[in-house]
């Protein structure tokens, strides 16, 4: 990794983790070069990518400010829920995109369902935000047959809360794998990366009480924003 990307990925793990808090003013180029041993320009390419994703806020004679995402969320893995309740419980507004919309027939995905290879599916694909801000792009595939009437529900709020209380399927536990990954070019572009920085990639099979699976999901999660915490026993 070039020198000024090691230097960016420092500060944005600073401001992540809140070691560099919203209003902190960044030493001056010239002035943190001199520290580091670095040439300016290096340091110049490293705040202008924290500027590119919207961490640092160039304010005249202030210099450069941190405006960053806040601490790093830290939501519980204790239970499954969706993320519309996961932004409600971390005290944040949900809101989604809708990139991709269609029904569709995919006989790998059919056979993670255990269904026919003809089954049709919902196939939804989102940017999830959190006040605001985008943290997930996820592509998702939902049981038709279990479900038929998410073929022309309006989803642009909780699909978990629509199947309960509208198909009367709760979602009742979930099979889930995280794995780190790099996002790709639209992803970056989703996030507002000047290039790929890792991120974290759920895996998801969702059943209702009934044992039918219900959903599948991948959602790519921005590394900078997520912090996954367990408590382990003996």
């Amino acid at each position: 990794m070039p020198i000024y990307q090691q230097l960016e990925e420092q500060i944005a793990e600073l401001i992540g983790d809140g070691r560099l808090p919203t209003g902190t003013v960044l030493p001056a180029e010239r002035q943190l070069a001199d520290a580091l041993g670095l040439s300016r320009v290096t340091v110049q390419r490293a705040y202008n990518a924290l500027r590119q994703r919207s961490l640092v806020l160039a304010q005249g004679r202030r210099g450069s400010v941190v405006q960053g995402l806040g601490p790093r969320l830290h939501p519980g893995m204790d239970r499954l829920k969706g993320f519309t309740e996961e932004m409600r419980l971390l005290g944040k507004t949900a809101s989604s995109r809708i990139l991709e919309r269609s029904i569709v027939s995919d006989r790998s995905i059919a056979s993670i369902f255990g269904l026919a290879s003809q089954a049709r599916f919902l196939k939804l694909v989102r940017v999830r935000c959190g006040d605001g801000v985008p943290l997930s792009r996820e592509t998702g595939w939902y049981n038709l047959t279990a479900a038929p009437a998410l073929e022309t529900a309006d989803l642009s709020g909780s699909v978990y809360g629509f199947l309960a209380e509208t198909c009367g399927k709760p979602l009742v536990y979930a099979d889930q794998t995280i794995e780190a990954a790099f996002p790709n070019e639209q992803e970056c572009e989703i996030f507002g990366f000047s290039h790929p920085i890792p991120c974290l990639l759920l895996k998801r099979s969702s059943y209702t009480h009934r044992e039918v699976m219900m959903e599948y999901v991948e959602g790519l999660f921005r590394g900078d924003a997520y912090s996954y915490r367990l408590r382990l026993g003996t």
